[in-house]
């Protein structure tokens, strides 16, 4: 696939995504990216959000591939369930943080640490980094597998967003090019 035939819906996590993060760069370059935006990004509500990617997944008139990083990473996992009758082509799911960290957080829902493990309806690509604080590297693995993902391995990446450096991060477009590739149209 290319990106001219898929509207990709960006879901940030938590506080959104700075003008400096790689999924803003990303909204900008490509022409068919749009962000799912959230009433509130900083006091997270699972429903809220979850219901957010539901809805603007049913709205899109071309397939739709997920770029979703961090907590916008179980949104898409959480509402996943409800789109298995969407024209859901992908997801690329970038450092998704540990059920065990969210229950740290004081500002995130709780709701967002029961963390679906059931595998993903559909194909999905998941990168972890090896020194992120929100999730160690096997958590992320686990994860990963129970969803029925592929696990890409982004070495020591931190976070992967701006304050791990991760501001363009061409080496991750380039992964996506590659995922998108690889995927065939979603059938009628």
């Amino acid at each position: 696939m290319k990106t001219s035939d898929i509207d990709i819906l960006l879901v940030p996590g938590l506080g959104n995504s700075g003008p400096d993060h790689w999924q803003s760069r990303w909204e900008d370059k490509l022409s068919t990216a749009r962000r799912i935006e959230q009433a509130d990004w900083d006091r997270p509500s699972l429903d809220d959000w979850s219901r957010r990617v539901v809805a603007a997944a049913r709205q899109a008139s071309r397939p739709v591939v997920f770029i979703a990083h961090s907590l916008g990473t179980l949104a898409v996992a959480h509402a996943a369930a409800e789109l298995r009758d969407a024209n859901v082509a992908g997801a690329f799911l970038v450092a998704p943080p540990a059920a065990r960290v969210l229950l740290t957080l004081e500002e995130v829902d709780r709701a967002f640490a029961q963390v679906p493990r059931a595998p993903l309806p559909f194909p999905t690509v998941v990168v972890a980094s090896r020194n992120d604080d929100f999730a160690h590297f096997h958590e992320t693995a686990e994860l990963a597998q129970a969803w029925g993902a592929a696990l890409a391995d982004a070495g020591e990446a931190g976070h992967v967003n701006a304050a791990s450096g991760h501001g363009p991060w061409p080496e991750g477009l380039m992964r996506f090019a590659g995922f998108l590739k690889g995927l065939r149209p979603v059938p009628a």
